[in-house]
């Protein structure tokens, strides 16, 4: 699938933004500061990056209990609104798919906009997928 078809269809989930934040609990939510951003004025790709890859890993505790995950997997991710300093950014998850010893975790990002009342626009959404560990770092089955 090309990138411009990839990302019609995720602008067209864009509209739902208020049902998804309804149907699903944030894994975080943080404001954008200087620190964070690019000579361009935005924040880096590589930021949201790495709070999706957090937020999906709060995710998959949450959902199996298991307390050690290493991220594996991060699927294509399209960002379709750049983000700015001040922006409330919330990164909501949803458990795919939990296997043996894998956990698919969802992650949506929206943004707030400084002075927008509180009206989210969606920024981006991944697929994560996490390998469950013991404290060796072994790869071990997710207890069910």
């Amino acid at each position: 699938m090309d990138k411009e078809k990839k990302a019609k269809e995720v602008t067209s989930t864009a509209t739902a933004t208020e049902t998804f934040e309804n149907k699903h609990e944030v894994a975080i939510r943080i404001t954008m500061m200087p620190r964070d951003t690019n000579a361009h004025g935005t924040v880096f790709g590589g930021i949201i990056l790495s709070y999706i890859d957090v937020a999906g890993g709060v995710e998959a505790v949450r959902h199996t209990g298991h307390d050690r995950f290493v991220t594996v997997a991060m699927k294509e991710i399209i960002f379709l609104e750049p983000v700015f300093v001040g922006d409330l950014v919330s990164f909501y998850a949803e458990t795919v798919n939990v296997g043996n010893s894998s956990a698919t975790i969802r992650v949506v990002v929206e943004a707030q906009r400084v002075g927008s009342h509180g009206q989210s626009i969606r920024v981006t959404e991944a697929e994560v997928v996490y390998v469950a560990i013991n404290q060796y770092r072994e790869k071990v089955k997710i207890s069910k």
